[in-house]
């Protein structure tokens, strides 16, 4: 299948498809030197075997099925292995109407390659929010003042007239699968063949007492971030509950507006999903010196105040005073409208490596799709489920096949790599360890290779130790990556 080039912003995940990187990404706003080039691009769908390779002998059998037993070796029919034949990414039959629920990175890529893989099919964009689709990564920019409202703009009105592809909004009620229509709430049906949920996740409110009084907010879309911006102008406390990306960038926002802000985290350290202890402990001390209190391991309860909130209540009876509430406890997969008609859902709606649902006609993309048991929640994934059910929903077949997500972050001045896995999970990992005041570096290897890594502060191994962990290449044969980090390479007794 054709392959076209892509390249990652390691900063903020977004995606740009081109010879080269961007000059500048138009997200979080990094120079083109921090963008690598990826193959995002889905592999072809391996379709029904027609012949059989004994991996003993390398005897060929045609059929079905593998033989009873090999005629070369006598080999049993667990040591043949099928040959495959790939099938294409382009159209071969008129699938009809495409609707598209959802307008962010999953939905409107899905929508771009529908349409290059069906010049003629009827595509509909379904976005629940005015306005045209956004970049929802730099709403953190936007509370810093860092960029304004129409920068924020992911795809103008030229976009869908150019590709002709009908923007909807409106908010959806229901799925009508017996009859492939999808109803919204003002009343609108639209019908469809194939369908794409892309319809993301939404910020998850714990149930504390308190939640519902004027001042407690979340991030998630424009309208949040304007509600935000609006309480900032009275408002002089701010608790961020919440110690991940978000609540730590919609920190460092808030802060630069002059406001006292405070960040609770009820696990041990910061950005537990991404940094091991020691990291996530490395950055505490860095934000409590930009003027940002820190609470780890701590409860909430309730937020206190009367109609307005007026702090932040622990279990342990402390109580920190705020005029602001902002939550940023994670997201859950909007797959209400899949579980209303009946489609297998988990934690998000289930997809096979085609991005197909339980039903054959229904895919899924993005923050709502649960694929081998995983939820990823990050721009290139969203892009290349994107592609792949944008591309099938169309009559192509190819398939999503994941790779370990990395994460290259800036967060307030410090720099942060993080690939895989970095927690051993019983005695066969072994864990490389490096660290000063400011930096911190941790390799953890598994039968000679890379299985994941940690860099803090100093991530200039961060392209070598992103090689070593998607390739698994042999630790030995790994040259790039052993000069990068002297150390690991005498861990290795190679040094």
């Amino acid at each position: 299948m054709s392959v076209t080039k892509a390249w990652k912003c390691e900063v903020c995940g977004y995606v740009h498809e081109g010879d080269g990187p961007p000059s500048q990404c138009p997200v979080c706003g990094v120079a083109a030197e921090l963008f690598s080039e990826i193959e995002l691009s889905p592999q072809p769908a391996k379709s029904a075997a027609s012949s059989w390779r004994c991996g003993i002998c390398d005897y060929v059998h045609e059929g079905p099925n593998p033989p009873d037993v090999c005629p070369i070796c006598g080999a049993g029919p667990e040591h043949f292995e099928p040959i495959e034949t790939s099938s294409s990414e382009h159209a071969s039959e008129d699938v009809g109407a495409i609707t598209v629920i959802g307008a962010g990175v999953a939905g409107l890529t899905a929508a771009e390659k529908a349409r290059a893989t069906s010049p003629n099919t009827k595509i509909t964009v379904i976005s629940k929010e005015p306005g045209y689709p956004y970049y929802r990564l730099n709403l953190t920019r936007l509370l810093a003042g860092e960029v304004d409202e129409p920068s924020l703009v992911m795809q103008p009105e030229d976009w869908f007239r150019d590709k002709n592809i009908e923007l909807v909004y409106g908010e959806v009620s229901e799925l009508d699968r017996d009859n492939r229509k999808v109803l919204l709430k003002d009343g609108q049906t639209i019908e469809y063949n194939r369908l794409i949920l892309a319809n993301g996740s939404h910020p998850f409110v714990p149930p504390f007492e308190g939640v519902t009084r004027s001042g407690v907010l979340v991030l998630r879309t424009i309208s949040d971030a304007n509600s935000i911006l609006e309480c900032v102008e009275t408002a002089k406390k701010c608790v961020c509950i919440g110690g991940g990306l978000l609540g730590l960038e919609a920190a460092g926002a808030l802060n630069k507006h002059g406001m006292k802000v405070s960040v609770v985290e009820g696990f041990g350290w910061l950005l537990p999903r991404q940094l091991p202890e020691t990291a996530g402990r490395m950055l505490a001390e860095h934000i409590k010196g930009l003027g940002i209190d820190i609470h780890t391991e701590v409860s909430v309860k309730a937020i206190t105040g009367d109609e307005s909130a007026r702090g932040v209540l622990f279990e342990d009876g402390t109580e920190l005073a705020a005029d602001m509430v902002v939550i940023s406890t994670g997201v859950r997969a909007n797959s209400y409208l899949a579980r209303r008609c009946n489609l297998s859902v988990a934690n998000g709606i289930v997809v096979n490596d085609k991005m197909q649902t339980s039903s054959s006609h229904i895919y899924a993309a993005g923050d709502v799709a649960e694929h081998r048991g995983a939820l990823y929640g990050i721009w290139p994934v969203a892009y290349a489920q994107g592609v792949t059910a944008g591309i099938n929903a169309a009559g192509g077949s190819v398939e999503y096949l994941p790779v370990p997500p990395s994460n290259r972050l800036k967060v307030m001045d410090v720099d942060l790599f993080s690939i895989g896995i970095f927690e051993q999970a019983d005695a066969s990992y072994q864990v490389f360890e490096e660290a000063d005041s400011e930096n911190f570096k941790r390799l953890l290897t598994r039968d000679g290779r890379l299985l994941g890594a940690v860099l803090y502060g100093d991530t200039s191994a961060a392209g070598p130790v992103k090689d070593a962990v998607e390739r698994g290449t042999q630790l030995l044969e790994s040259t790039a990556l052993l000069e990068s980090i002297p150390g690991f390479a005498r861990f290795l007794g190679v040094g």
